[in-house]
């Protein structure tokens, strides 16, 4: 298979079977699993990390780790699940080395704030602002958990069920969260355009 037809039939395959081929030593498999993938994972690591320069060495750590592990996703894990599940724990080694304290493990309750429908989509709040360095500044202002959430489901295209497997949170707290999340920068971003 020549190297243009080999990017195209991995355009096709399921991420779980380029991993394999890449495995097996097909480099294309692994240039589709990275153009696939490589958006998403960074501006998950960049709104959750705040800083550009820590998002970018995490974000290459990820991806070297990928390429040297042997393993595989687990269970009925995707292999979606499993690469932003390696990008947070590379990011919280990362806070650990620097001597940042883990803003995930901050405590916070979320029955201090209204509730709001499930209705909107994180997409369709990304669409709401056409500044990105407004929504950068809006998502900075979350609470990690909930900053978390937005972006493993609006970046990462991570489903519900998912991020609760990835972040060993309840669905119910998850589900939380995103609404939380959703309302407060529903919120800000409604502001700032009335400002």
């Amino acid at each position: 298979m020549t190297g243009r037809a080999a990017v195209d039939n991995a355009g096709a395959s399921s991420d779980e079977s380029l991993l394999a081929r890449y495995r097996s030593g097909e480099a294309t498999a692994f240039d589709a699993l990275y153009q696939r993938h490589r958006q998403g994972l960074y501006r998950f690591l960049l709104g959750l990390s705040g800083k550009a320069e820590w998002a970018e060495e995490v974000y290459q750590d990820t991806w070297l780790s990928l390429i040297r592990s042997t393993s595989q996703p687990q269970g009925r894990a995707s292999f979606r699940t499993w690469l932003y599940q390696i990008a947070r724990n590379r990011l919280i080694d990362h806070w650990r080395k620097h001597g940042v304290r883990n803003p995930l493990h901050d405590s916070y309750d979320e029955q201090l704030h209204a509730q709001v429908d499930d209705g909107n989509e994180p997409e369709h709040l990304l669409n709401l602002s056409r500044d990105s360095q407004r929504l950068d500044a809006a998502l900075q202002t979350l609470p990690a958990d909930q900053r978390e959430v937005f972006l493993l489901r609006a970046h990462g295209d991570l489903d519900l069920p998912q991020i609760a497997a990835l972040t060993d949170t309840a669905l119910e707290t998850v589900k939380s969260r995103l609404r939380y999340a959703q309302q407060k920068l529903r919120r800000l971003l409604a502001e700032e355009v009335l400002t």
